[in-house]
């Protein structure tokens, strides 16, 4: 299916709670709009407090009473992959109720979104008995060891941007660590992680070991982060949000946290990079695929003074041919801004570098694309300095900054930002070069001569500074799914 009526598309609302949709109070439900043409298409139930205890009190039962912890960790696994064969196998139902609701244009979920989830999910499934703890070096009438064991019940918040792939990286590593899960998505996308959650409980996953919570940050998302049975939270969203996480998890228990939070990421290009062609159409690439929603968007172009006039220019040209529409339609290259308000955000921190003294180039909001929906082209920021707006703040939308530089060392320090280091991407054909840049800069994940995540699940993806603390995927994002317990045994004496 490339492309298909959203007012034909059955959408079930509500939460999931030991296995099963819960309506919830209809009294206290919103309706969740369409990005792509502003229209309202299903109501969605709002947990308060209590409803959260619900779902949160059902995990740990489950989780306490039943053998999920205790399942060889191949059995947790091999549930793990029937739920990922399940999830590519309904890929006509999941891409376009991915997509109409959100920024992922149908084709791409078709493409990606959906597949990535399910090999997410089959990594996670491999990993699941890879870690286990380790022997220690003690005396030699001694044994030494620590032992892994999961935490119980893992609390999740997941972003709007990729709802799917998002809730994946969270609840495949926390089960595949024998935990449960209680997931509250975004409240702009909140019904694709429901069919999630159903495969799940087809592919075996014992009812009660993952449930959702619909509602917002405000009152599910507190409820959730201070909850007593929460063992650990994990989030990905805004650095704001993930501190206030952060504080809830402080005051209310402490508890642990794995946070991957907003970005400000550079693309350092040199002169000698080859193919100036390729290189923008990677660099537009990475600011204006979903529109620049995305938390290791490449926002700040870089780029040496001698190839920067060439490489402007291609980055402009790729710019202009994007072609803004519905996310259920096949034409369309530019999805939608998530909201109306959101897009209104984007233009005052464009409009604010401009009267700092920037100069705009192409782009800007396009308002009759689709009904009420809301777009914003790919736009190009020239003549800014370290303080501009634009330069400073994540913007969250297809706007690029441009600097330029003449050596080395000035386009490092550049590359630097006060606050994010989420990630980078250096092009350069001198390796040495691109070794001593991998080393300089501050940032959680450095592409070179590339940009972008692939399907190599193995490498871990996380922040410095204020992008975050931990790591989502990688054998890392399923140890930070488990506490370890130091055990000592004397065997020198008999008794």
């Amino acid at each position: 299916m490339q492309r298909f009526d959203p007012n034909q598309l059955a959408v079930r609302s509500g939460h999931f709670i030991h296995g099963r949709l819960v309506t919830g109070d209809a009294d206290a439900s919103r309706d969740v709009l369409r990005p792509s043409d502003g229209q309202a298409y299903a109501p969605l139930p709002m947990a308060e407090a209590d409803l959260v205890d619900q779902a949160v009190d059902d995990a740990y039962v489950a989780w306490r009473d039943g053998d999920w912890a205790r399942r060889p960790p191949r059995e947790r696994a091999r549930v793990l992959r029937r739920w990922a064969d399940l999830v590519e196998a309904d890929a006509p139902t999941l891409a376009p109720l991915e997509a109409v609701g959100s920024t992922r244009p149908v084709r791409d979920a078709l493409a990606w979104d959906v597949p990535f989830t399910a090999d997410g999910l089959r990594f996670f499934a491999e990993y699941a008995d890879k870690l286990g703890g380790e022997v220690a070096a003690t005396r030699s009438d001694n044994l030494g060891m620590t032992i892994a064991e999961p935490y119980g019940v893992i609390g999740a918040i997941t972003p709007w941007n990729f709802p799917l792939v998002m809730a994946s990286w969270k609840v495949g590593a926390a089960l595949a660590a024998g935990n449960a899960v209680v997931l509250k998505p975004s409240e702009l996308t909140p019904f694709s992680v429901l069919r999630l959650a159903e495969l799940a409980v087809q592919a075996g996953l014992p009812a009660g070991l993952f449930n959702i919570v619909q509602g917002d940050g405000r009152v599910a998302g507190a409820a959730l982060s201070r909850h007593p049975r929460i063992a650990k939270m994990t989030f990905t969203g805004s650095t704001s949000t993930g501190a206030a996480i952060m504080a809830a998890c402080a005051q209310h228990g402490p508890k642990p946290v794995t946070l991957e939070l907003g970005g400000k990421s550079p693309q350092l290009v040199f002169d000698d990079a080859p193919d100036v062609e390729r290189l923008a159409g990677i660099i537009a690439g990475a600011i204006a695929g979903n529109a620049g929603q995305v938390c290791v968007a490449g926002s700040r172009l870089i780029v040496q003074q001698g190839i920067a006039p060439a490489l402007v220019k291609a980055i402009a040209r790729r710019f202009a041919a994007y072609r803004p529409g519905p996310t259920w339609e096949d034409g369309p290259t530019l999805p939608p801004i998530i909201s109306r308000q959101q897009a209104l955000r984007i233009d005052a921190i464009v409009q604010r570098a401009a009267d700092a003294g920037a100069t705009l180039r192409g782009g800007g909001p396009v308002d009759d694309v689709c009904g009420a929906g809301a777009y914003y082209l790919p736009t190009l920021i020239e003549g800014v300095d370290a303080g501009n707006p634009a330069v400073l703040e994540e913007i969250f939308g297809p706007v690029l900054t441009v600097q330029t530089f003449a050596t080395e060392e000035e386009g490092l320090a550049l590359a630097s930002h006060p606050h994010y280091g989420l990630a980078a991407g250096v092009h350069t054909a001198d390796l040495n070069r691109a070794m001593r840049a991998m080393r300089a800069l501050s940032a959680g994940t450095v592409w070179i001569n590339r940009y972008g995540r692939s399907n190599d699940f193995v490498i871990p993806t996380g922040g410095y500074h204020q992008s975050g603390i931990g790591k989502d995927l990688g054998r890392q994002a399923v140890e930070a799914n488990q506490r370890l317990k130091s055990v000592l045994i004397d065997f020198g004496s008999p008794v």
